[in-house]
């Protein structure tokens, strides 16, 4: 392949590439900022109060869902999942932050598969 002036394909000039990348840019940085001008609007909503108690509850009930469902044929199967899961839910008990929980519950599944099992 050869490559023109500044590493572009032969044909294809940096007014093609801006001509592209620039509505891309426009339009991606307006989908990631439309849910937050939303948002602004509906801070008072009752919905949207619901949905801040019941959407971490919710996705993570459906991640540990999966990631149980599928760690039967992984290393160290399900006696992995199910230590990392009691592990993670004591830690929660104890010192009742989800960060903390996450990331030291993540932790100790990937030391039991790599290490132990």
């Amino acid at each position: 392949m050869n490559l023109g002036e500044h590493g572009l394909p032969l044909g294809v000039t940096v007014g093609d590439v801006a001509a592209v990348l620039i509505p891309v840019f426009i339009v991606t940085l307006l989908l990631r900022a439309l849910p937050f001008a939303a948002l602004s609007k509906l801070r008072d909503s009752a919905i949207v109060a619901w949905l801040g108690l019941a959407m971490p509850v919710g996705v993570m009930t459906i991640l540990v869902m999966y990631a149980v469902h599928s760690s039967g044929s992984e290393a160290g199967g399900y006696v992995a999942v199910g230590l990392a899961l009691a592990f993670t839910v004591v830690l929660h008990l104890w010192r009742k932050s989800a960060t903390l929980s996450i990331l030291l519950g993540t932790a100790f599944y990937a030391v039991l598969v790599n290490f132990v099992f």
